[in-house]
């Protein structure tokens, strides 16, 4: 358990952030299905180093833990290498993570996969062939990992692949990040209606690649600027033109007085003296990562607020809207109240102070509270959850003078 607390609200320093864990994982897989190609920045997170691990073992059974990117692109990845056969199993969480509307789309392009334990859901033993049918139709409302997953295979099919969505896509950026990254090493896809094209990529000579600083990250500290008295805080490495849905947080904190200026290859984030909103209402269907992060700060803001747009939160690490509820609460607010898509809160200003937050395995629940001990003192259990994305969080807190006291 750390207890975690900050004397003084006023922010200033730099941090520099490890590169985006979505695109990282993005081009590792893309390189296992081409050519090797050098990666610049990769994320240092347990995610990206499950990837690596993953790709590089050569272990009939392949355990990736709480990583769910993982385990949604590597089931396709094992079922397209000819005559290797995998059991892909995770925790005890990642058994309960459904994987049907992936495992049934791949079955129709002709892959063999068993559910080893439980109908749906991991452990898969997954027997890789050759895949030759080039259209498969799935919805599109669940994960959009399943979709990435099967756009990056596409890329190495002789043929090609059509994927057609019988359903409104959920987070879109996801997608189209997936695109962009398959046309920055040469291949060609096409996004309609509900319709996806992927050309087979042909060109052995790949490009170095640079991946971006993780925007997803990057939040905590505009929630920790948001929270602040006064702040002037640089970040590295971010653009203007990102790939990540989660950058349109520039935009969110806006509602907040943050100001984001770009510089090269950094932000400065600073807080300007406005009016708050006595409340709020955002759709985050297309970055639903950052509801625990908006949220938290709203709770020490006292603004309140509704998010919707969230139904892909409750089959994540854990059920985060569950979650959720059940730490903020804790702080004697007025009301949380979720249904199968949102959160609302409803703030008391006088917030209880030493909460202690459980994480629930959850990286983001650990992160997204941590903003709060500049309003009141926290502590929070299990801390080392963040490594699952952020490797350095809690060094890079102490560098912008937050006390972080262990086992307290």
């Amino acid at each position: 358990m750390y207890r975690i607390l900050k004397k003084f609200q006023d922010i200033q320093g730099a941090v520099s952030i490890s590169g985006s864990k979505s695109e990282s994982n993005r081009l590792i897989l893309l390189r296992a299905y081409m050519s090797y190609f050098k990666i610049f920045n990769l994320s240092d997170s347990d995610d990206t180093q499950i990837m690596l691990s993953a790709i590089e073992s050569d272990k009939k059974e392949i355990n990736i833990g709480h990583a769910g990117t993982a385990m949604r692109f590597l089931t396709s990845y094992y079922s397209s290498i000819s005559e290797n056969s995998k059991i892909l199993t995770g925790s005890n969480r990642m058994k309960q993570r459904p994987i049907s509307i992936l495992v049934d789309a791949l079955k129709d392009l002709g892959c063999d996969i068993e559910y080893i334990e439980k109908s749906g859901f991991p452990p898969l033993k997954i027997n890789g062939k050759n895949i030759l049918t080039n259209s498969v139709t799935l919805p599109a409302n669940v994960s959009s990992q399943y979709i990435s997953s099967l756009m990056m295979l596409g890329v190495s099919l002789e043929n090609g692949l059509k994927i057609k969505l019988s359903s409104e896509i959920t987070s879109l950026p996801y997608i189209l990040m997936t695109k962009k990254i398959i046309e920055r090493i040469g291949g060609t896809s096409k996004i309609y209606d509900r319709e996806i094209t992927i050309e087979p990529l042909t060109e052995k000579v790949i490009p170095e690649q640079f991946v971006e600083s993780d925007w997803s990250s990057a939040s905590y500290f505009f929630s920790i600027v948001a929270l602040s008295k006064s702040a002037t805080l640089t970040l590295s490495t971010f653009f203007k033109d990102s790939l990540q849905g989660d950058s349109t947080l520039v935009d969110i904190y806006k509602i907040f007085g943050i100001e984001t200026i770009f510089e090269e290859d950094h932000i400065i984030l600073s807080k300007n003296k406005i009016d708050l909103p006595k409340s709020i209402n955002l759709n985050l269907k297309d970055s639903p990562d950052l509801a625990q992060t908006v949220i938290v700060t709203c709770l020490g803001l006292g603004v309140d607020c509704t998010l919707e747009g969230l139904h892909t939160l409750k089959i994540k690490e854990t059920d985060r809207l569950i979650a959720l509820k059940n730490e903020i609460e804790k702080f004697n607010v007025d009301k949380v109240e979720i249904t199968e898509n949102s959160i609302t809160l409803e703030n008391n200003s006088n917030l209880k102070h030493e909460v202690i937050i459980d994480t629930y395995n959850d990286h983001r629940m650990a992160m997204s509270f941590a903003p709060l001990s500049l309003i009141v003192p926290i502590k929070i259990n299990n801390p080392e959850v963040v490594t699952k994305s952020y490797v350095n969080f809690w060094n890079d807190l102490e560098s912008l003078g937050f006390n972080i006291l262990k086992n307290k």
